[in-house]
């Protein structure tokens, strides 16, 4: 309790005369009090980390819904050797799938009575034990509407023998009433509710795969989710923002992987004027180096031809929008990236740093050698009418100010730094400073000063110069030597379309993609955002974690998490894994490697969960409370607000209302 002296400053006065329009007496704020002191002792939420999910819905919303095996292993504790192994397999499967998974036991349980009573009387167990770290509010808001009462009056039940009969009939009333299916359900979905209390998504939910729209809609409705903007994830913020070279560029990747659904039929973005223009431009031009790559479902010869076209068309386009923010932009010092105007249309050759190299494509109808990187005037109609549709498109704008909303460039959670980059370093580990927008920046700073521009980009005046500036500022984000985001020298994308020789197609890392195997440099790094290093961690996505050749994902001796290891099918072949993602429990950190997913089919009616393998695991010494926790620091503030105001209603200092 305060025990203070009676004199407030001006400003403590001020603010606990509003806190005392919520508290209005003695009595509700030393309710508050005992409330909020008893929820610091709970068990601390279970975190969830994931990254890097590039569009592959299927198999992220089964880590979601399995909580990365947290679910499973919530079975085995609470059922231990008393279920089968085939049974607590079902059980998992129903509580990850509900009503696809109804569906096949009802096609094949004979007694379904029988079975809807003990798994009814399963599936509340488990909801109990996954309740009980909870606050009874905290579950109260998380319980499904229409059975809100019912549930919460079998997962709160603790009364024995006096009142078995009364849930006993609760549930056979269910059954009675044909509501068993729907309760079971909201069961499920209760505990996967339940068996996480904070995602985390370490960038990079679009690209590549087929169903980043699909995924951002499940992130808009989550309950409890933090994002740190990936590279990938920027390039869309910047392209929803107008900006030009970055709307080329989206269509570029999406175009190489044949993934013309999330642009078309998920935002509505009109591909036809593109399609149109490519299919007359390159009529007899079989755009062999443009073929798509990594499809999952064959398509005709004829769309595999349009797309090899659009591929083309757009690649070319870009390279002109890059060139103008380069000339407009010489401080990003890229002029190595202007490659067009070093072809000799004459001999078939590209000069690349003093080289010379022959092109694998001399096909080049929109280029003027003169004049190579300005547009023709079928490239600029082209150009306007999709950033018409782009900055008009009603749900991608929605979702791109959900990745502003949720997102950032950086977290730090419960002492846990969280980016999904890297840090521009120096060779010899130090910190880079970095000259950016005149001023000189590094570490946390120059985070900091990345997502302003970022934000600035998309909310900025329009067509204001600061605006334009920022615009061009996050493309030097997706592919500028110190962008955070990207870490690399340079992006050597026209090289490995058009030169043979992959010596030209290599891009060098920033110092920090080695240098973090070194637990001092994590250390700094740490430091640096304000983190003690003794018990803090950083967990990174970005660059895949090459299993397959020996790479361990934690760094620096235990302090940084790698947790990119190939969501993405185009990455599995090199990383010989699906992923990793992390759990941080009220036990410690657990980092979880993942097979790949087969289909929710083949895990619903195969019940084939993803195979998964603790990697790592740090426990903590004592179990960690809410009080240990950010949440608890904050708790703790309005504690002593709360008992402030106490003492100013003992004391008269203020009024009872």
């Amino acid at each position: 309790m305060y025990s203070g002296n009676a004199e407030f400053t001006e400003g403590e006065m001020k603010y606990l005369k509003l806190l005392s329009n919520q508290y209005k007496n003695t009595n509700s704020a030393a309710t508050e009090v005992i409330n909020l002191k008893a929820i610091l002792n709970l068990p601390k939420g279970t975190e969830h980390f994931v990254s890097d999910i590039h569009g592959e819905l299927e198999s992220f919303r089964h880590v979601l819904r399995n909580a990365s095996g947290v679910i499973k292993d919530l079975i085995d504790e609470v059922f231990g050797t008393s279920l089968r192994v085939s049974e607590k397999k079902t059980l998992a499967t129903l509580i990850y799938y509900p009503e696809m998974k109804l569906k096949h036991v009802r096609e094949q349980e004979d007694e379904l009575e029988d079975w809807y009573r003990i798994t009814l009387h399963r599936l509340v167990i488990i909801a109990k034990i996954g309740a009980s770290k909870y606050t009874r509010s905290k579950v109260r808001k998380a319980l499904p509407q229409e059975f809100a009462y019912i549930m919460e009056e079998l997962i709160h039940s603790n009364d024995g023998v006096n009142k078995e009969m009364y849930y006993n009939e609760i549930i056979n009333t269910i059954i009675d009433l044909g509501q068993a299916d729907r309760f079971i359900a909201a069961l499920g979905n209760l505990i996967q509710r339940l068996a996480i209390d904070r995602l985390h998504v370490i960038g990079d939910i679009y690209d590549r795969g087929p169903d980043a729209a699909a995924i951002m809609d499940i992130l808009a409705a989550y309950h409890s989710v933090d994002i740190q903007w990936g590279n990938h994830d920027l390039a869309w913020m910047g392209a929803a923002a107008g900006c030009q070279a970055l709307i080329c560029n989206v269509l570029r990747i999406q175009t190489r992987y044949a993934n013309h659904d999330t642009i078309e039929e998920d935002y509505g973005i009109n591909l036809i004027p593109l399609a149109t223009f490519a299919m007359e431009t390159y009529k007899d031009d079989p755009c062999t180096e443009f073929a798509p790559k990594g499809m999952d479902n064959p398509m005709s010869d004829k769309d595999f031809d349009m797309i090899a076209k659009m591929h083309k068309a757009i690649s070319i386009m870009q390279w002109k929008m890059e060139s103008k923010i380069i000339k407009r932009r010489p401080e990003f010092h890229m002029e190595d990236r202007m490659l067009l105007d070093k072809i000799n249309f004459e001999t078939g050759m590209v000069t690349i740093d003093g080289v010379e190299h022959p092109m694998l494509d001399m096909n080049f109808p929109t280029i003027n050698p003169e004049n190579p990187y300005e547009l023709t005037p079928e490239e600029q109609e082209v150009m306007d009418k999709i950033k018409f549709s782009f900055v008009n498109s009603a749900r991608l704008q929605e979702h791109i100010r959900v990745l502003y909303a949720k997102g950032s460039m950086y977290t730090i959670w419960n002492s846990n730094l969280l980016y999904h980059g890297g840090i521009p370093m120096n060779p010899d580990g130090t910190l880079k400073v970095v000259t950016f927008r005149g001023q000189k920046y590094s570490g946390k700073e120059y985070f900091d000063e990345v997502e302003r521009t970022a934000r600035e980009g998309y909310f900025g005046y329009p067509h204001s110069e600061s605006k334009r500036e920022c615009l061009d500022l996050m493309w030097y984000f997706w592919c500028g030597a110190d962008s955070p985001l990207f870490g690399k020298q340079k992006m050597t994308t026209f090289e490995r379309y058009f030169v043979a020789d992959k010596t030209t197609h290599k891009e060098l890392r920033n110092p920090y993609y080695d240098l973090r195997n070194d637990e001092s440099v994590c250390n700094r790094i740490m430091e640096a955002f304000g983190l003690n290093p003794s018990y803090s961690h950083i967990v990174n996505g970005h660059v895949p974690v090459k299993v397959s050749k020996g790479e361990d994902p934690i760094k620096g001796n235990g302090k940084l998490f790698v947790i990119d290891g190939g969501f993405a099918k185009a990455y599995q072949k090199v990383t010989g894994i699906a992923g990793y993602t992390l759990i941080f429990n009220s036990h410690g950190m657990v980092l979880v490697s993942h097979e790949p997913f087969v289909s929710t089919e083949a895990a619903v009616s195969e019940e084939m969960d993803i195979h998964s393998s603790t990697v790592a695991y740090q426990y903590a010494q004592k179990r960690i409370r809410v009080k240990n926790t950010d949440i608890g620091k904050k708790l703790k503030e309005s504690i002593a607000d709360l008992e402030k105001l106490v003492y100013a209603y003992q004391k008269g200092i203020i009024k009872e209302q």
